[in-house]
């Protein structure tokens, strides 16, 4: 990771990939999703999800500044991230929790791990996102508040760097869960649990990829290819939201695959 920060110039690199169009321009992709009938859905309960941030030498941090603007604007009732906050060190996840610390949704900001988090030191990521008001979520849930005491956010460890346990995630949750995991692989090891509506992200969408969307080179992961971007329908189950995320990883690059904040509206 020192060789990483050392080629890629402490982040000048990034700093002119960014300026010069090559991260691609920040989007908002809005979904709207009618839950199954009887679902104890009392309102509208809206969702943002953003995920692979990457804060460090591939990522710049302007790109942050930008989705709290978008977060601020849409106003979202609860955050919830997909987890690789940094790429390289701990310490390189400061410019991110600047931007986060100033949007604080009602319903508070939820989290789970990604592979870069745990080689960087889990448990210090974990406690500098706690100190910034995001509880991280793994392999166990938390309940929003009322009015949408009915919905538990069940958060698993990564599927593969992780220690991932449904069991724990999903044990006494809400009637409505909404299901947190850092790969789409996170299917791999749901165990038979069900969820209500899933998100996901670690593919970056391909990060570079063909005009039409066809990843170029892929995350690890065998679900990664199928499942590298948009809405799933996931057979027994419900709908798997992946995004394309928010940084770059290994490379300061975005190439049609722009960065994504999700916008996810539920309806009874």
């Amino acid at each position: 990771m020192a060789m990483l920060d050392a080629t890629l110039l402490r982040g000048l690199i990034a700093k002119w990939t960014y300026r010069s169009g090559w991260h691609g321009e920040l989007k908002v992709t809005a979904h709207d999703i009618r839950l199954p009938a009887g679902t104890p859905l009392h309102a509208p309960l809206a969702v943002a999800f953003a995920s692979d941030f990457h804060a460090g030498p591939t990522t710049h941090p302007e790109v942050f500044v930008t989705m709290v603007r978008e977060l601020q604007k849409h106003r979202p009732d609860v955050l919830l991230m997909g987890g690789d906050f940094v790429s390289g060190k701990a310490a390189n996840i400061a410019p991110l929790l600047g931007a986060l610390s100033k949007y604080d949704p009602p319903l508070g900001k939820f989290a789970v791990l990604g592979n870069h988090d745990l080689w960087a030191g889990g448990e210090e990521i974990a406690r500098q996102l706690s100190e910034c008001g995001v509880e991280v979520l793994v392999n166990r849930n938390a309940s929003l508040a009322f009015p949408f005491d009915c919905v538990s956010i069940c958060g698993i460890d990564d599927p593969w760097t992780g220690l991932a346990d449904s069991a724990k995630a999903f044990e006494n949750s809400k009637p409505v869960r909404i299901w947190l995991t850092h790969s789409p692989d996170g299917l791999l090891a749901l165990e038979g649990h069900q969820y209500t509506v899933g998100f996901a992200g670690h593919t970056h969408g391909g990060q570079i990829c063909l005009p039409d969307g066809t990843p170029i080179l892929t995350a690890g992961g065998p679900l990664c290819r199928s499942h590298s971007r948009g809405l799933f329908d996931v057979p027994g189950n419900g709908p798997l939201i992946v995004s394309r995320g928010v940084g770059c990883s290994n490379l300061p690059v975005r190439i049609h695959s722009d960065p994504e904040l999700i916008i996810c509206r539920l309806h009874a």
